[in-house]
C-alpha cells in the first residue's frame, strides 16, 4: 500500500493512487486518482523548478508486494522545511521543520481504529463521487486546526473581507470575479488548488474543503514558509513571474466608455498635452469595430488609423485597444471559425454564449489553433499599425447565463477546465507579441487564473458599481490578488456602473477613489458615466470622464495626484522590477512587510503597503475628515513620517495607533523615514 517510486512516496488502495513528491524547495505536489494512470497535465505548475531530493521513510511490517508494505507506523516524506506523514490508510498530515502541524486531512471513518479522529460518520478526506460519463465530483477535506487561522489570496471576489477564514468561495470565473486558487495561511503554509475545474472552496471554523465539480484527479501544491513573503516567492517560482513592466505602465492611463471616433480620442489626448498633465496611455474601448469577431477598426468612425497613431506617437502617448473574444454569427470570420472548430460549443440549446449587440459565440483559446487565429487577426489589423497593448475584455468569459455545465471547450467540458480560459486567452496574445520580438509585454484582462501573471496579465476588477461599498470591496480584491500571485492589478477609478460627474456626492467618491488609485500598481481612470449619450452607434458612450469633467476643485486634486504618481515613477519602477524578479505583490497587506508584528495581521483593509516604504490609508466613507491608523513596529532607529511632508516635525514611532486628518484634498500616506530617499529618488526596493 505504501512504496517509494524514485523521488516520490506512493500510496495505493482499492483503485486509488496517491503521489506525494517534492516540487521546489520546501514544497510537495500531491496528486490522487482512481483512473488506471495518473494524468500528465501540469496546469499551473509548468515552470522548471530546482530538483529536490526527498527523504522518504517507510517502516516495514510485512510485505505487500515487491516494494510495497503496510506499516503500523506512518510513512514520511521530507523536503526541506516540509514533512508529510502518511498513515497506513492514506491519511496525510503536513508539518514544518519544528514538528508543528500545518495542515492535515479531515477524515471521520473507522478505517483506522487507532486514529484519534476515528468516527462512525464515514466522511472521506479525498472523496471521488462518480458521475455519469466518467468524471468525479471531487471533495478534498482538511481539518481546521485553529479557528483563529487567517487565510489570504484566492483571487478576486466582490466582498470586503481581506481575511477569508469563514468564507465560502465559488471557484469559477465571472465578470468581476477571478478565481486564482492559491491560499496563504497565517499558520505558515500556502496551498495551490491546481484544478481548473469549476468548484467551491470553504474556509470554515470546523473544516476546510475544496471541490471540483468534474475531474478525474486531485491535484494540489503545498509549501511551508517562515513568512508570507517566503511562501509567495516560492509560489511564484513554480507558477511564473510577471515580465518587467514597460515604462508606459508606470504613469497615468485615461479611459472611458467609450471614445466613439478617432477625432474624439485625439482631442482628449491633445487636451492632456495642452494642460501639461502627464499621460502615458489612452484607451480605445469596445465597438470601435465593424462586428464582434472581425477585430478591426470601423473605417466610418476611424478613417485614418495610421495618421492617428503617428500623432499619438508624437505626443508620446501609448494606445491600448479593446479586443473581445466574442464572434457574432453575422461576422466575416464566423463560418470559417465554426468549420475549423475554433469556437466554444454548447451542450444543449442555441449556439449562443453571449447576447449583447448581437448573438455571439466565444472563441476557444484552449485550442492552440484558435489562439493562433485570433492573434493573426490582431496582428494584421492592430499590431501592424503600431499598437502594442491590448485590452482583453470579456476574458472570463462572461456568459449571458452562467450555466457552466452547458459549455464545452476543445480541452474538455467547462465544468472540468473552465477556469483555465483567461490564462490561455492571455497566452494567445503574449506569445504572439513575443514572436514579433516584443519584450516587457502587458495586456489588460478582466480575469485570471494561477500562472496568468507570466503572460503579462494586468487584471482589473471588472464591471463594478460606483458606490462606497463597492470601493471597499476593491481594496480587499486587489490585496488578495497580490497574495494569490497576481502583482499587476488595477480598478476602474470611480467604479464602472453609474456616477454623474456633476453630482457632488459622486465627486467625493471619485476623489477618494482617484487618490487611492495613485497608489495601485497601475493608475487607470475608467467608467460608464451618467447621463449616457447615444448617437445611433451600435453601442453609445457614457458621459465625459476626463479629470476636468468633475469641476475645478476635483480637477485640482486629480492633477496633484497625477503629479504624485509621476514623482513616484522611479520608485514604482523599482517595485515592478522586484515583482519581475521575485513575484512580490506591488500592493500588499501590512503583515507582508511586518510579519512579526501581531497587530499588522489585524488591520484588515484600513491600511496597506505600496511597496516596502509607503503605508497608504484609503478614505472609504463619505464625509470622513479624521482617520485612525495603525503604524507597524519598525527597527529602533526608524520611524514613520508624512509622505507629503517628510521633513516636517511630525514623526511617529511604530507600534501605535494615531488619529490623523484626512481632508477631502488628501489621503493619509506615511513613509518609513529610512526609505525617504528610495521613494524620492527611486532607490532599490528591498
Amino acid at each position: 500500500m505504501l512504496r517509494q517510486d524514485e523521488n516520490r512516496l506512493v500510496f495505493s488502495h482499492d483503485g486509488e493512487q496517491l503521489w506525494i513528491e517534492p516540487w521546489g524547495p520546501d514544497a510537495f505536489r500531491v496528486r490522487a486518482t482512481k483512473d488506471a494512470r495518473m494524468p500528465s497535465e501540469a496546469w499551473a505548475l509548468d515552470e522548471q523548478v530546482p530538483s529536490s531530493q526527498a527523504e522518504i521513510k517507510i517502516p516495514s511490517s510485512g510485505s505487500n508486494g515487491a516494494n510495497a508494505t503496510t506499516p503500523k507506523e506512518n510513512a514520511t516524506i521530507r523536503n526541506g522545511k516540509l514533512t508529510c506523514s502518511v498513515s497506513s490508510r492514506g491519511k496525510l498530515v503536513f508539518s514544518d521543520q519544528n514538528g508543528k502541524t500545518l495542515l492535515q486531512e479531515y477524515t471521520r471513518n473507522r478505517r483506522d481504529l487507532l486514529d484519534a479522529k476515528c468516527s462512525a460518520l464515514e466522511v472521506e478526506a479525498r472523496e471521488f463521487k462518480p458521475q455519469r460519463g466518467g468524471d468525479y465530483h471531487l471533495t478534498a477535506r482538511f481539518e481546521s486546526l485553529d479557528p483563529a487561522e487567517q487565510i489570504f489570496g484566492m483571487g478576486q471576489y466582490q466582498q470586503p473581507f481581506l481575511d477569508l477564514k469563514g468564507l465560502d468561495l465559488e471557484l469559477a470565473q465571472r465578470n468581476s470575479q477571478a478565481s486564482v486558487p492559491f491560499a496563504v495561511s497565517s499558520r505558515g503554509y500556502g496551498l495551490l488548488w491546481n484544478q481548473p475545474a469549476v468548484g467551491r472552496a470553504v474556509f470554515g471554523k470546523n473544516i476546510t474543503s475544496f471541490e471540483a465539480y468534474a475531474t478525474s484527479t486531485l491535484d494540489y501544491w503545498i509549501v511551508a514558509g517562515d513568512t508570507p513573503r517566503d511562501i509567495c516567492r516560492r509560489y511564484s517560482d513554480v507558477t511564473g513571474k510577471v515580465p518587467m513592466m514597460p515604462e508606459y505602465g508606470l504613469g497615468f492611463w485615461q479611459c472611458k466608455l467609450r471614445y466613439e471616433t478617432q477625432d474624439e480620442l485625439l482631442e482628449v489626448a491633445r487636451e492632456y498635452r495642452r494642460r501639461e498633465i502627464p499621460l502615458d496611455l489612452i484607451v480605445i474601448d469596445f465597438f470601435h469595430w465593424t462586428l464582434q469577431g472581425e477585430w478591426k477598426f470601423d473605417p466610418k468612425y476611424w478613417p485614418d488609423v495610421d495618421a492617428m497613431m503617428r500623432e499619438l506617437k508624437a505626443l508620446n502617448i501609448e494606445v491600448m485597444v479593446s479586443i473581445w473574444p466574442t464572434v457574432d454569427n453575422r461576422s466575416e470570420n464566423f463560418q470559417e471559425m465554426l468549420e475549423k472548430g475554433l469556437l466554444v460549443r454548447t451542450e444543449r440549446g442555441l449556439r449562443t454564449n453571449f447576447d449583447f449587440e448581437g448573438q455571439t459565440v466565444y472563441y476557444d483559446p484552449t485550442n492552440p489553433e484558435a489562439r493562433k487565429y485570433i492573434w493573426s487577426k490582431a496582428r494584421q489589423n492592430y499590431y501592424n499599425k503600431g499598437i502594442r497593448c491590448f485590452w482583453l475584455d470579456e476574458a472570463e468569459p462572461e456568459y449571458s447565463v452562467y450555466d457552466f455545465d452547458n459549455y464545452r471547450y476543445a480541452l474538455g467540458p467547462c465544468l472540468r477546465v473552465g477556469n483555465w480560459y483567461p490564462r490561455v486567452h492571455a497566452q494567445a496574445f503574449y506569445e504572439g507579441m513575443e514572436q514579433e520580438g516584443q519584450s516587457n509585454i502587458i495586456n489588460l484582462l478582466r480575469c485570471a487564473w494561477a500562472g496568468s501573471q507570466k503572460y503579462g496579465a494586468l487584471v482589473w476588477s471588472g464591471d463594478i458599481a460606483s458606490s462606497w461599498s463597492s470601493f471597499a470591496d476593491q481594496l480587499a480584491a486587489g490585496l488578495n490578488m497580490g497574495m494569490a500571485g497576481i502583482p499587476w492589478w488595477t480598478t476602474d477609478i470611480g467604479g464602472f456602473h453609474g456616477g454623474n460627474p456633476k453630482d457632488e456626492a459622486f465627486r467625493e467618491l471619485f476623489v477618494r477613489w482617484f487618490q487611492w488609485g495613485t497608489f495601485c500598481p497601475v493608475m487607470r481612470l475608467h467608467g460608464d458615466r451618467e447621463p449616457k449619450r447615444r448617437e445611433g452607434l451600435s453601442s453609445g458612450s457614457g458621459a465625459d470622464n476626463e479629470v476636468w469633467s468633475y469641476g475645478e476643485e476635483v480637477y485640482g486634486i486629480c492633477k496633484r495626484y497625477i503629479d504624485i504618481r509621476e514623482q513616484l515613477r522611479n520608485y514604482t519602477r523599482d517595485l515592478m522590477a522586484q515583482a519581475h524578479k521575485t513575484g512580490d505583490p506591488i500592493m500588499r497587506p501590512l503583515f507582508y512587510d511586518f510579519p512579526h508584528d501581531s497587530d499588522a495581521w489585524r488591520v484588515g483593509t484600513s491600511a496597506y503597503m505600496y511597496g516596502d516604504a509607503l503605508l497608504c490609508c484609503p478614505v472609504m466613507e463619505p464625509g470622513k475628515r479624521e482617520l485612525e491608523v495603525y503604524l507597524p513596529v519598525l527597527d529602533k532607529d526608524d520611524s514613520w513620517v508624512s509622505f507629503y511632508e517628510p521633513e516636517s516635525a511630525n514623526v511617529w514611532n511604530g507600534g501605535q495607533r494615531v488619529v490623523v486628518p484626512c481632508g477631502k484634498e488628501e489621503m493619509p500616506v506615511f513613509v518609513r523615514k529610512s526609505r525617504i530617499r528610495a521613494v524620492q529618488a527611486g532607490g532599490k526596493a528591498s
